[in-house]
């Protein structure tokens, strides 16, 4: 396998090129504030350009990189898994979920513009990413796939709405290490392996460069959340832009919960080694890929 990396240098503004291009898209493909009716398109894109890190689209585009060099149109399924995300942000922020004030360092998009608009916001968001997945130029076969793997991925069965309704009804309880293991697979590694898979698709993988990328996803998604655990632990809610010490407050199922600050940041990189070793068929074309693993393991926010 291939250790090599470009400098940090190059490799940040690689990562601004590449969230500059989903901006981009994003602005394109979301319906601007003044169409009617306003109130809905003004919070969601409120939410979506709140300041996110643009992670899982980054992800999807590296992907597609990793298995063709040519892959226009790419920004599109990339754009509807940012417009995913933002919808689950929205509605975990909720009164009724974590019930959160702030997201990005900024108001949540219920104290902004009421809980009704919110709700709807988020729908609307998951309603838009699969009309851009729909209206994308894409052989109609990997349109179909797009769209199962968007759907199972957000889904009840092994997926973010299935791994949010397992981390409800975990709270303030004791916890086992297989319920945890499934909540942060289902709540947050579906969707980042959903990108990797996504971009894979698009570009025409081969089954086994499916599977390497699936096989990164997953242990890259694991990662992710184990480190968003330990970062509401140790990081204050400056440094994260939302709240800190929810999880606890919450008494959540969580990673430092169960094996400690220590131990997680250890499982963390552990999965971190597991996703860069499934990299290994690609060589110097995941070399991105490889990067955006360790920036998503030693992340401060």
């Amino acid at each position: 396998m291939s250790s090599s990396v470009s400098s940090p240098a190059l490799f940040r503004e690689r990562l601004q090129s590449q969230q500059a291009r989903i901006d981009r898209a994003l602005e394109r493909l979301t319906p601007p504030e003044s169409e009617y009716p306003p109130s809905i398109h003004q919070a969601m894109r409120y939410s979506l350009f709140a300041g996110g890190k643009r992670i899982r689209p980054i992800l999807c585009l590296e992907a597609a990189a990793a298995v063709s060099d040519a892959t226009p149109g790419i920004e599109a399924p990339a754009s509807a898994l940012e417009m995913i995300h933002t919808y689950s942000l929205i509605h975990d922020d909720l009164p009724a979920l974590d019930n959160d004030d702030f997201r990005r360092g900024k108001p949540t998009c219920h104290k902004v513009f009421g809980e009704a608009i919110a709700i709807l916001a988020g729908d609307a968001l998951l309603t838009r990413a699969f009309q851009v997945v729909g209206e994308m130029e894409a052989p109609p076969e990997r349109r179909i796939a797009i769209v199962r793997e968007l759907a199972q991925a957000a889904g009840t069965v092994n997926g973010m709405i299935g791994g949010q309704v397992a981390d409800l009804e975990a709270e303030r309880k004791p916890v086992e290490e297989a319920h945890l293991h499934y909540i942060h697979r289902a709540k947050t590694a579906a969707l980042i392996r959903a990108s990797l898979r996504v971009g894979a698709i698009f570009a025409g993988a081969s089954d086994s460069q499916l599977h390497a990328l699936s096989r990164f996803g997953e242990q890259i998604g694991l990662a992710f959340q184990i480190v968003d655990d330990v970062l509401d632990v140790v990081e204050s809610s400056a440094g994260l832009g939302k709240t800190a010490g929810k999880d606890a407050q919450q008494q959540k199922a969580t990673f430092p919960a169960l094996y400690g600050v220590e131990r997680s940041r250890e499982m963390a990189r552990h999965a971190q080694q597991q996703a860069v070793a499934a990299l290994e068929p690609f060589g110097e074309r995941a070399v991105r890929l490889r990067e955006l693993a360790a920036l998503i393991v030693e992340r401060s926010a």
